[in-house]
């Protein structure tokens, strides 16, 4: 195996170590520190967001709605905001809304729209008239002209009973009667002499005497009760006296104090009607205002008002306030509402009616309608986090039916749920006019767009960030601004060009890209924040490339546990990998683990085993339910590959079995199929594989191989396991020629790769990766259909015919005229 032993850093297909990592010269800059550049104001690379944003923002027509979708960290919610902020600065001030008793339906509330500013103005007015009537109504009917009128109705009522009573006792007195007055009532008496006559005297007149007086009582007493017939009649009549002269003084003092609201507000059509009926409301129910005592007037703190507490306490009074639901440019607040729920219930988006304790019972009116955040962005834009919206039971659809309605109306999440039903509040619905913004990932909003069909018709606009840009000198230069904007914004030090520099090379790491940069703008604000404290730990003025470069290292330190014990695991030879010498059907894989946002290559064995059979290609990690689909349908391929490319005139007659070694998790993706591949070209051939070269890939049936991903977290996962080993120039990667245009790797491993330790390789195709990993020939099929001798291919055809002549050979028939 002399073949093996070629100086593998001449080899061609050995990739130079600057093309391991796109650089960004600092000298391409014209600052010394980003203290020098003015703030970089715009997005970018989000053309295609922004157009989407624009068209959801401005147009005013139904189901226009957006979801903003796209992968954290790229600054999806802030951008927003600010954009739709600027958008929402420009618009008319939507108009305020308040709730208001309905006199003639206590439980229906009515609402009514008020332009942008006049709620607060209206709700301060009608508190100031019940101020005004509580002081001055008492004061009216506690005055001497009230009091003198009052007395006078009474009197004339009076006059009149005393009259007909009068008449009536001249009528007895004529006939020597007399009508007396009793604790009990009225009751009449003989009299003689012009006294009442004694029961003595009276029981001494004769019979025929006796029975005159009592014809003459019984005639009298006759009367008498139609008088007392007459009595309530005359209490009525005096109260009606009194109850009309009360309304007169009533509509006077009420009239005169509602005259000052009506002409403020007399542009307002809907709301005059209901100052006319709290008008006459107010007259209807003057008494409730000669109940306030001195009392409570004595109770007033500084800065309330007398109807505050009135109204507060008595619930008759309650009906006459106004309850402000939303109020506009209360503050000098110019253009449209923007609004941010964190907390999407129900209760949050659509508003609630709270209830009060009193007298052990709860009650509620009109006052407790609180408002939701549909109704505090109306007429303007409610931004809500999709994910947190649907965790929220019922919240979904409750916003579902608010946008096809047009309208928001009030409903207690209970009253979904309850198999009862209680009585309420049915407030007026309010017309709807936000424009809702959702923000989620790409998942997210296709899984509603595949499952919701509402969900189509009711955000029809998709603002779709992207994750990365491409890297230009003109996107550069922008990032250097946008890095200066950051550090000013977040009161960070100055960059110099050199960290500006290495900060935009890791821009390029995180997107996977030489070609591009990722756009992850909160990702980059906090190694911008860290790279500034590691530059005030180093005392320094500006932050330096070292301070990234610090920082860069901390966070791979704080985030590498698992990756090191893991390491270690290989290291005590726990888990048996071998990066040294060569071995049949064996090789070296890598794989990708993601934990809590951090990412790291881990090498694993593969090995191939291989026998006569009847063509199948076992795949272990798929029999014991551990491969998932891609894993498997990377065997089929290569198991396609095999019988489609040798011994092509024979049945393949292969048994082999695939395994990762000592793997006890779940294996799937198919970036190991080209790896699986060679070892089983290599136990076919029986040649061994250098296990100092580790490999990913995946392949398809025509033998390319195809570009994976993760390939730098692989490469440098394989080197930490070789370096501490010690490296000694046979170490390396091979990756699929596609991949190299991804290639964004350490510093330290180029170093390694710069002095000749460590190699790269690309191939793009099965042939060039087993030459490389065997140092043989694959060899290509001649004009007479056979590979050259002692090539790989001839080797492992010459197997797969072997295969098939043992087969064949067992297959004999056991009698005459039968055939295999």
């Amino acid at each position: 195996m002399a073949e093996l032993e070629h100086d593998l850093g001449k080899h061609p297909r050995r990739l130079a170590p600057a093309r391991l990592r796109k650089r960004c010269d600092p000298k391409t800059f014209a600052f010394k520190t980003t203290a020098e550049l003015r703030p970089f104001d715009g997005l970018i690379g989000q053309g295609r967001a922004l157009e989407a944003l624009d068209l959801g923002a401005r147009i005013d027509k139904p189901g226009f709605n957006l979801f903003v979708l796209g992968e954290r960290g790229t600054s999806r919610h802030g951008t927003v905001r600010g954009l739709i902020e600027k958008y929402a600065a420009a618009m008319t001030p939507p108009p305020d809304w308040i709730y208001v008793a309905n006199f003639a339906q206590s439980d229906r509330p009515r609402a009514i729209a008020l332009p942008a500013g006049r709620a607060v103005r209206f709700k301060a007015a009608m508190d100031h008239v019940i101020d005004e009537l509580l002081s001055l109504i008492p004061a009216i009917f506690d005055s001497e002209e009230y009091q003198t009128r009052r007395r006078t109705a009474i009197e004339d009522v009076n006059e009149q009973q005393e009259q007909a009573f009068e008449a009536l006792s001249k009528n007895a007195r004529a006939q020597n009667i007399a009508l007396l007055r009793t604790p009990v009532g009225f009751t009449f008496a003989p009299v003689a002499e012009g006294k009442v006559m004694k029961p003595e005297a009276f029981n001494a007149l004769s019979e025929d005497e006796r029975k005159q007086i009592a014809e003459k009582m019984e005639a009298l007493q006759a009367e008498l009760t139609v008088l007392m017939e007459r009595m309530p009649g005359w209490e009525r009549e005096r109260r009606q006296r009194v109850r009309e002269l009360d309304r007169e003084y009533a509509r006077l003092a009420v009239t005169d104090v509602m005259r000052d609201i009506a002409r403020d507000f007399a542009d307002l059509p809907e709301l005059q009607s209901h100052i006319q009926e709290t008008t006459q409301e107010l007259i209807r129910h003057a008494a409730f205002f000669r109940l306030a005592t001195a009392a409570k007037r004595e109770e007033v703190m500084p800065g309330v008002s007398v109807a505050d507490i009135v109204m507060e306490d008595d619930p008759r009074f309650r009906r006459f306030r106004v309850n402000v639901l939303v109020a506009n440019g209360i503050k000098g607040d110019k253009g449209a509402p923007v609004v941010v729920e964190d907390n999407p219930s129900i209760a949050n988006l659509v508003g609630r009616i709270e209830q009060q304790a009193q007298m052990g019972a709860l009650f509620t009116d009109f006052t407790l309608i609180r408002a939701g955040s549909l109704h505090t962005a109306n007429g303007g834009f409610l931004l809500i986090d999709a994910r947190r919206l649907l965790l929220e039971p019922f919240a979904w659809e409750m916003l579902k039916r608010s946008l096809r309605a047009r309208n928001v109306s009030i409903e207690s999440p209970m009253d979904r749920a309850s198999i009862m039903s209680t009585r309420t509040l049915n407030p007026d619905p309010i017309p709807l006019a936000t424009k809702v913004v959702l923000f989620g990932d790409r998942q997210l909003y296709h899984l509603l767009f595949a499952l919701d069909p509402d969900f189509s018709e009711l955000f029809k606009v998709a603002v779709d960030f992207e994750d990365t840009v491409s890297w230009t000198d003109a996107v550069t230069a922008d990032y250097a601004k946008l890095i200066g904007s950051i550090a000013q914004h977040e009161k960070l030090r100055p960059l110099t060009a050199e960290a500006v520099a290495r900060t935009i090379e890791e821009l390029g790491r995180q997107a996977e890209d030489a070609a591009r940069l990722s756009l992850h703008i909160g990702t980059l604000a906090d190694r911008l924040r860290e790279a500034d404290f590691r530059a005030a730990e180093a005392r320094h003025e500006v932050i330096e490339v070292a301070d990234v470069e610090a920082a860069i290292a901390a966070i791979e330190r704080r985030h590498e546990r698992v990756r090191v014990r893991m390491q270690e695991m290989v290291e005590r030879d726990i888990v048996l990998i071998d990066t040294k010498d060569a071995k049949v059907g064996q090789i070296n894989g890598l794989s990708v683990l993601s934990l809590g946002g951090y990412s790291f290559g881990k090498p694993s064995r593969i090995t191939a085993r291989v026998r006569v059979g009847t063509g199948q290609v076992i795949d272990i990690e798929r029999e014991v339910e551990l491969g998932g689909p891609f894993h498997s349908k990377g065997v089929l391929i290569l198991s396609s590959f095999l019988s489609s490319r040798y011994a092509l005139d024979r049945p393949t007659s292969l048994q082999a079995s695939l395994v990762f070694e000592q793997s006890y998790g779940g294996v799937d993706g198919d970036s190991a199929s080209s790896t699986e591949l060679y070892a089983l070209l290599s136990a076919l051939a029986d040649i061994p594989i250098r296990q100092s070269i580790a490999v990913t890939g995946s392949v398809n049936q025509r033998g390319e191989v195809q570009a994976i991903g993760g390939v730098n977290e692989k490469i440098e996962g394989f080197y930490a396991l070789c370096r501490a080993r010690g490296l000694d120039g046979t170490h390396g990667v091979m990756i699929p020629k596609a991949n190299e245009q991804h290639l964004m790797l350490r510093p330290d491993v180029i170093a390694a790769v710069e002095d000749g330790k460590f190699h790269i390789f690309s191939v793009a195709t099965i042939d060039e990766g087993i030459e490389l990993l065997t140092g043989l020939a694959a060899g290509e099929r001649q004009s007479d259909g056979n590979y050259p001798n002692g090539t790989i291919n001839r080797r492992v055809e010459d197997r797969l015919i072997a295969f098939a002549d043992a087969r064949r050979k067992f297959g004999l028939p056991v009698r005459e005229g039968t055939h295999a």
